[in-house]
């Protein structure tokens, strides 16, 4: 049979559209609604005319295929869901069509040249949107958009299923024998936009109408933001279209994280003793700056492992995620601030803005405020309320406000220049609101001589505020409420916004008050006035610079060394490394120097707080370990406390903290070793022990029976790294504490999470203020019977109720009953004073002061 001719199929489709009657989702139409320019036409598979079902005459009365998807049946839309599994559509299109509605993508980039983007997920569409041209596509698009109108009148014979002559009908044949011709009429291929297929129009509008709205309402809500958003946007869709991985925006959906999971099975086959034995290896797993010496080739990694998590790194843009943090950027998304605590120690000479300000200038005029305050305090020019010197600081905070400047005190109190210049003088932190907190900080000081730092950002974490009225109240106990008094012992660290709260509370605000900013987290503050006032009044600003310039040296490590050289980006890659592909949950800091007590401590809140969260930059929850479980002790108290779990428990990678001199060595008679050696042989033999174990083979050879041996053997293949300082000074302590803080945030960057929020703090203070209240009405009414919030906390709280009746404030300030809780101590200093014939000696026999101590 001969073939019809391309010009002879247009004149019976015009025909058709001519027809009373027909169809919208006709062939005719579709060819008729088809004619508006489409600049890229690329052959599809979709049979559409070949494959479509009947339709009835009537445009009234719809088919299912034709109804819109809210209005069909189960059955209806898997049928749908077949007819468009049978369409293949891969369709490159051009969104300057007329039609770019039915077409506008769920996601929208507008790069310089106004295109607009759309890659769809190949696991949710039936369908891809790509828009891909080159400038040498461009000059071939021309050509098709000039050929276009003749190729659809001249399409190749060879697309056509040949139709017989009587199969073509003429103009008076009614609806139904037309119907009949277009189903007999086969055309394979046909060059159609999805918009044309039918049902998948209406889907397709429907989407991108959602999409589009949604979209719109974003950047109108985004506000002042909404411009850093748009470009955050723009960068990730920038990726999705270079990267079809970045479909899925969390991280474990990347090649580059992949391939560190089928890499854990290559490690897997490996001990770590003889990971050790090769030379190589071991002699490129250090890294050193500025007298911090690095090793980690105890982790159960090999130089594969460090290329593929830098890789990781580089896919994450962690440089320039740093370069955002240290540059002002408000990378802290949930709360729309930035995170500058690198800013605290900057050079006088940097500038970094932030809202137009040079927050670098802000922060050195604070210092400069602190330094003239604290040298006032301790020359005697500024003095109590009676006169007296001030000798006692109590500093009045919690969480961050507490943990890292007492951290940092417990090492300057035994180190050489702390001790020479914290003479005559006591620090105490306050921080619990337990009342027995309150009772030893203050039983055997004067207030006469007690300055009080109150630390808050907000002056209003209830916590703080209870201790701080608490303190308040103290010092009117024993110099009446006189507001002179508060005005002359009581100073304050807050915030700028905090300023009339700081004023109501009687603080001089002119000049007892101590600024710093929204973009300063708590447990990221140290560096701040919240670490600056205490220490300095404690030990000197000069000593506190010290500590600033040490933090400083890290930061510009932090920021300008390579990858593979870089000390806090190693141990974070490393840190992800055993927490999210080799499963390890826990870690455990273990400083070998009694003055790093509190460090443990505080790498707790630092790193826990920062990094506990399970959300996603994106808003989608992860699906990967994140937030490892910190805790730790000084050496060698942890070895006869929790080293038998590090053993022969579970895993726990260590982090060993050591220093080649101690800030006092003792070194007696008859001893081969100074009391340091001995410590520091401790440090260097546990990570050895923790790697290598001891085999049933190294049991046996000892002679040990052998029921015993599998009780005494060690599997080892326990990952570790060591930290090798010069010696603990201030400059040494802010050196470790920027290197833990840079880790929790490089851990941050690469799991996509914010490390510098803490929501989750949040929800148990609103909890507690819901039980105060039911409290309050318990204590008012003896016959209160509390109702909470279920049978559980009803119970065991009107249990603690009937309990505690007889110690309860009346709160009554009409009452002429006396409290005897109101005074805040029963014991003052006098109290805990010797009488006159019980003074001390003014010579013990101990003898101390006559050996070589």
């Amino acid at each position: 049979m001969p073939s019809v001719p391309p010009v002879l199929i247009h004149s019976i489709l015009l025909l058709f559209a001519a027809a009373p009657g027909v169809n919208a989702w006709s062939p005719a139409n579709l060819w008729r609604l088809g004619r508006g320019q489409r600049l890229r036409p690329v052959p599809t598979n979709l049979c559409v005319l070949a494959e479509r079902p009947p339709t009835s005459s009537s445009v009234s009365e719809q088919t299912n295929g034709d109804r819109y998807p809210s209005e069909r049946t189960q059955q209806e839309q898997e049928e749908q869901q077949q007819r468009l599994q049978r369409y293949s559509v891969p369709v490159y299109t051009d969104f300057n069509d007329v039609d770019l509605v039915s077409t506008a993508p769920d996601y929208f980039y507008y790069p310089d040249d106004g295109e607009i983007v759309s890659p769809y997920d190949e696991h949710e569409r039936d369908y891809s949107i790509h828009m891909m041209p080159t400038q040498e596509e461009n000059s071939q698009e021309e050509h098709v958009v000039k050929s276009h109108s003749t190729e659809e009148t001249t399409a190749s014979s060879s697309f056509h299923r040949p139709v017989d002559s009587q199969d073509i009908g003429d103009d008076n044949e009614n609806d139904d024998n037309l119907e009949s011709k277009v189903r007999n009429l086969h055309v394979p291929q046909i060059h159609l936009p999805p918009r044309f297929v039918p049902n998948v129009a209406w889907e397709h509008h429907h989407r991108a109408t959602t999409s589009f709205v949604h979209e719109r309402l974003h950047r109108r809500r985004g506000g002042s933001n909404s411009r850093d958003n748009s470009e955050e946007t723009t960068k990730i869709e920038i990726n999705k279209i270079r990267d079809p991985s970045w479909s899925s925006p969390l991280v474990s959906a990347t090649p580059e994280w992949k391939r560190l999971e089928e890499h854990k099975a290559e490690i897997d086959r490996v001990h770590l003793r003889d990971m050790l034995k090769d030379e190589v290896r071991s002699q490129a797993m250090f890294a050193e700056h500025d007298g911090v010496y690095l090793d980690y080739s105890r982790q159960r990694a090999n130089l594969k492992t460090l290329k593929l998590l830098q890789d990781l790194a580089k896919r994450q843009r962690l440089e320039e995620r740093i370069r955002d943090m240290v540059t002002g950027k408000k990378i802290n998304f949930t709360e729309k601030r930035a995170v500058l605590h690198t800013a605290l120690r900057a050079d006088p000479s940097e500038e970094i803005f932030v809202d137009g300000e040079n927050v670098v200038e802000e922060v050195h005029e604070v210092l400069n405020q602190i330094k003239t305050f604290t040298e006032g305090v301790r020359n005697g020019d500024i003095r109590g309320y009676t006169g007296k010197r001030l000798r006692n600081i109590i500093s009045v905070g919690i969480g961050g406000s507490y943990l890292g400047p007492e951290f940092l005190h417990e090492v300057l109190k035994t180190e050489p220049d702390g001790i020479n210049s914290a003479l005559g003088y006591n620090l105490r932190f306050l921080a619990n609101v337990d009342p027995v907190d309150v009772e030893r900080t203050c039983a055997d000081l004067d207030p006469e001589e007690t300055l009080i730092v109150i630390v808050s950002k907000t002056f209003t974490t209830a916590e703080t505020m209870l201790n701080a009225r608490t303190m308040r109240q103290w010092l009117w106990d024993f110099m009446g409420n006189d507001k002179d008094v508060v005005r002359k012992h009581v100073v304050a660290c807050a915030s700028v916004s905090a300023t009339d709260k700081v004023k109501e509370f009687g603080i001089d605000t002119d000049k007892y008050f101590f600024r710093f900013w929204d973009w300063v987290g708590g447990r990221y503050s140290v560096c701040s006035a919240v670490g600056a006032v205490p220490i300095s009044l404690m030990y000197g600003y000069d000593l506190f610079e010290q500590f600033l310039k040490g933090a400083q040296s890290i930061d510009r490590h932090f920021m300008t060394a390579p990858m593979d050289k870089n000390i806090p980006v190693i141990m974070g890659l490393l840190g992800i490394w055993n927490h999210s592909f080799l499963g390890y949950k826990t870690r455990t800091t273990l400083p070998y120097a009694e003055a790093l007590l509190r460090l443990p401590s505080h790498i707790q809140q630092l790193d826990m707080e920062s990094n506990g969260k399970v959300m996603t930059h994106h808003g989608i929850e992860v699906d990967y370990p994140v937030g490892e479980i910190d805790f730790g002790e000084p050496g060698t108290n942890g070895q006869h406390s929790f080293f038998q779990l590090l053993h022969m428990g579970q895993t726990a990678p260590c982090d060993f903290i050591g220093f080649c001199q101690s800030q006092h060595d003792l070194c007696l008679d008859g001893e081969s070793l100074s009391s340091h050696d001995e410590l520091m042989a401790n440090f260097f033999a546990q990570p050895d022990a923790l790697a290598n174990g001891k085999t049933e083979e190294e049991v046996r050879a000892e002679g040990i029976e052998e029921e015993l041996i599998p009780h005494r053997t060690f599997k080892g293949n326990r990952p570790s790294m060591s930290l090798l300082l010069p010696k603990l000074t201030a400059y040494a302590t802010g050196q470790l504490l920027a290197i833990y803080e840079h880790r929790t945030a490089v851990q941050g960057f690469i799991w996509d999470i914010n490390s510098f929020d803490q929501w989750g703090v949040e929800l148990g203070k609103k909890l507690a203020n819901d039980v105060k209240g039911h409290l309050i009405n318990a204590r008012k009414f003896d016959d209160h019977v509390i109702k909470a919030s279920n049978p559980a906390s009803s119970r065991i709280l009107n249990y603690y109720v009937n309990n505690s009746r007889d110690h309860a404030c009346s709160g009554d300030a009409g009452s002429n009953d006396v409290n005897p809780l109101t005074r805040v101590t029963r014991k003052t200093h006098t109290d805990h004073s010797r009488a006159a014939s019980m003074t001390p000696p003014t010579q013990h026999d101990l003898g101390g002061h006559m050996g070589r101590f």
